[in-house]
């Protein structure tokens, strides 16, 4: 992800979430290395931003912080398909564990997470804002 991307990636951010970073966060994750690592999914044939992922990594550890695909890009496992690379990669870089926070209302992602093997670890009571939701805790081994 560069500044250039940030229109595109506050345009689905908005679109997809209820409470929606704003520019300075994501601005914050581009310039956060080496921890924060983001990324833009491009649809080459459309030559479109179709998606983004944002993850932190610490040493062994990992951290998926936000992820979204663009509603003209939902349901034809885009999110599934750039997860389970970067959670392969992850993997043969030596990291060891990865975790997520998932709001309960959103199926549609706790049922992907949980179909890439992720499993509930817990509860962030009053996480989520505008509306106000716990988080479910997600994590699954890398191996």
């Amino acid at each position: 992800m560069k500044e250039d991307d940030l229109p595109y990636v506050l345009e689905i951010e908005r679109e997809s979430f209820p409470n929606p970073w704003q520019e300075a966060t994501f601005r914050g994750e581009i310039y956060n290395q080496p921890i924060s690592f983001s990324f833009v999914i491009v649809n080459r044939l459309l030559n479109r931003i179709a998606g983004y992922l944002v993850f932190w990594r610490i040493e062994n550890e990992v951290q998926v912080n936000n992820i979204a695909v663009h509603p003209d890009f939902r349901r034809m496992g885009v999110a599934e398909a750039v997860l389970k690379q970067v959670l392969y990669q992850l993997a043969e870089e030596g990291a060891r564990f990865v975790t997520l926070e998932v709001r309960p209302s959103n199926f549609a992602a706790r049922s992907l997470y949980r179909k890439l093997g992720f499993e509930f670890l817990g509860i962030r009571k009053n996480y989520y804002h505008t509306p106000r939701e716990h988080a479910f805790v997600m994590g699954k081994p890398l191996d």
